[in-house]
């Protein structure tokens, strides 16, 4: 079977440079759009040459411009969107209502891909702010695709290792420290964490799998799902040493970690990744966690 075309926006971004390798590294013809309004944004520009040079193709387009976003979808079977969702860093969800009209008018794509990529913003109808915007924004734009009768994949991978991995499962603090850590509640709470990577391989293969067409694909490794407490033990067996332990009170940080859901079923609308593909080595929590020693 040939493989599918795929054009990939957010492409030098955190999760997109990921995609990006991913797709490549699978044999798929790759383009990567380049917004125009690149400035001297030389780490960027480095970026897409050395895609570039790995192979993509680039595709200059912009989301003000409707025209070049119909020309760049029509040389592609499949869009992946992974612009910033993240409301610590920037915030462009919306944005892509846009695309969704240029993949409408275009009329070729046999899946879209939009920016989700974390916690299924179906299930956080009761998130508090500030993350209920991205997760309020992202199902306005589901709601447009279904309504435009655009075929998708949603994939929902939970909590990204290195925010929640590297600070020990604490709000603000991406390194773990070596003294001591702040248990949310009372630590037990389990959460699923994935390793960025790994996001990008289940993404790519989603691609021309048709058992995942109009569904969510749920990222959930099984020795993944763990407590916050469960993560602190496997750092404190990799270093060797107990860290001194204080609490936050639930109504102090009101349920951050609460995003990330651990234990619903999974209905007829999604299918879990490390079921259907078995084949791929999902990084563990503890493999993740000797990049930090």
């Amino acid at each position: 079977m040939e493989k599918s075309k795929v054009l990939i926006l957010g492409g030098t971004g955190y999760l997109g440079k990921r995609l990006v390798k991913s797709s490549l590294a699978n044999g798929h013809d790759t383009y990567i759009l380049q917004r125009p309004q690149i400035g001297v944004d030389i780490e960027k520009v480095e970026m897409f040459i050395s895609f570039k040079m790995q192979g993509a193709h680039l595709v200059t387009a912009s989301f003000n411009d409707h025209r070049s976003l119909v020309d760049a979808v029509k040389l592609v079977d499949v869009v992946i969107c992974a612009i910033s969702g993240v409301h610590i860093r920037s915030h462009h969800i919306l944005l892509q209502l846009k695309l969704v009209d240029a993949i409408k008018e275009a009329g070729n794509i046999k899946r879209f891909f939009p920016s989700e990529f974390g916690t299924d913003p179906a299930r956080m109808e009761n998130a508090m702010e500030p993350g209920r915007v991205t997760f309020d924004d992202k199902m306005v734009v589901r709601k447009a695709i279904e309504e435009a009768g655009i075929p998708f994949t949603y994939v929902s991978a939970n909590c990204f290792a290195g925010y929640f991995l590297g600070g020990l499962c604490q709000i603000g603090h991406i390194l773990p420290s070596t003294d001591s850590v702040v248990l949310l509640g009372d630590g037990n709470q389990k959460a699923i964490y994935v390793n960025e990577d790994d996001i990008a391989t289940y993404t790519i293969k989603a691609i021309d799998d048709p058992r995942t067409l109009n569904k969510t694909l749920y990222l959930r490794p099984p020795k993944n799902i763990l407590s916050q407490r469960e993560v602190v033990q496997i750092w404190e067996k990799l270093i060797g040493k107990e860290l001194k332990k204080s609490t936050l009170s639930k109504e102090e940080f009101l349920a951050p970690m609460k995003g990330c859901l651990a234990n619903f079923e999974i209905g007829e609308d999604g299918e879990e990744a490390s079921t259907l593909y078995p084949e791929v080595k999902y990084t563990t929590v503890e493999q993740y966690m000797k990049r930090y020693l």
